[in-house]
């Protein structure tokens, strides 16, 4: 019997076909003759304690101008009947988000394996998980007090501003004592008080690159994605016009790797990506890990075929 496999994510017909990640798990799925079907989150719901969605069966061509389509309409299925569920809805984790993962919960519930697990998407913003390694980050302040805000770029000077809930280096500001534009950043990121955001000491080193290290089970795959910043921008974000270069992990990523890991292995996060730049930890991506075809490129390896022989794995223990 195949693995029934369903897969919740952003609309299909909206993604990038040539780089994103979900379609690469879908691709390799298929090649592995599993049942693919789609849903969005607007899809799910509770019958009488039963989690049910509308899905579609999804069907997948090597072909960026016409690379899926739907095999059969969409109709009511039990979301216990699948082997496992990939939930890759991107940020932001809104309250529909957080209801759609109650009901993978039941599912999971009735034997269903949710990948990564409903209630670690809840528990570990990912920008906040990270300070559960308080010796592997910067200085870092979570904080939607104006007068904290300022106080912490005072100490540190040259800080980092980002948003908790956010993607692909949006909204992500650089800031140093003395800015001009301090206040109406602080103002804006959190909505005059009412939202908390992280500040983050400044890590030079971002001009070598911040690194996107995949996570399989808690295991890192071997090389890292080093993102760096074109001239005149903070972020290395490829979202945010950054440059990708391969490298292998370095001992200190290696280090890292090996205090996160347990962690990630532990909570049910099947598959993350970690952000590092220089020697420091600042990130952990459970929602929708990203990179997935650019580091399959560069390096030769499946990443995809990996992440799902790992599920394999998991559904026969």
């Amino acid at each position: 019997m195949p693995i029934k496999l369903g897969v919740i994510m952003d609309p299909i017909h909206s993604i990038n076909p040539k780089k994103d990640s979900t379609l690469a798990l879908l691709m390799a799925a298929q090649h592995k003759n599993w049942e693919i079907s789609y849903m969005e989150l607007g899809d799910l719901f509770l019958d009488k304690n039963q989690p049910k969605a509308f899905v579609a069966t999804l069907q997948l061509q090597d072909d960026l101008d016409n690379y899926y389509q739907f095999s059969t309409p969409k109709t009511i299925q039990n979301l216990s009947n699948f082997d496992v569920i990939l939930m890759r809805k991107d940020p932001p984790i809104t309250e529909s988000y957080l209801y759609a993962t109650f009901i993978l919960e039941r599912a999971e519930n009735q034997g269903c394996l949710i990948a990564n697990k409903p209630a670690s998407l809840r528990d570990y913003n990912e920008k906040i998980a990270a300070s559960l390694f308080p010796e592997l980050i910067p200085s870092t302040l979570v904080t939607s007090a104006k007068n904290l805000l300022e106080e912490f770029v005072i100490e540190h000077g040259e800080t980092i501003f980002k948003p908790l809930n956010a993607m692909g280096g949006q909204s992500i500001f650089y800031v140093k004592q003395g800015d001009k534009n301090i206040h109406v950043i602080i103002e804006s990121l959190t909505y005059n008080g009412s939202q908390p955001i992280m500040a983050q000491r400044y890590i030079p080193e971002i001009k070598q690159g911040d690194k996107r290290i995949l996570m399989i089970n808690g295991t890192p795959f071997p090389y890292a994605l080093a993102r760096i910043p074109k001239p005149g921008e903070h972020r290395g974000n490829l979202a945010a016009g950054g440059e990708g270069h391969t490298q292998p992990l370095s001992a200190r990523d290696q280090e890292i790797c090996t205090l996160v890991g347990p962690f990630l292995k532990e909570k049910g996060i099947i598959f993350a990506g970690i952000d590092v730049i220089g020697d420091y930890l600042t990130e952990i991506n459970i929602t929708s890990p990203t990179c997935v075809r650019e580091l399959s490129s560069a390096t030769g390896e499946n990443i995809a075929m990996l992440i799902l022989e790992c599920i394999e794995g998991l559904l026969h223990t």
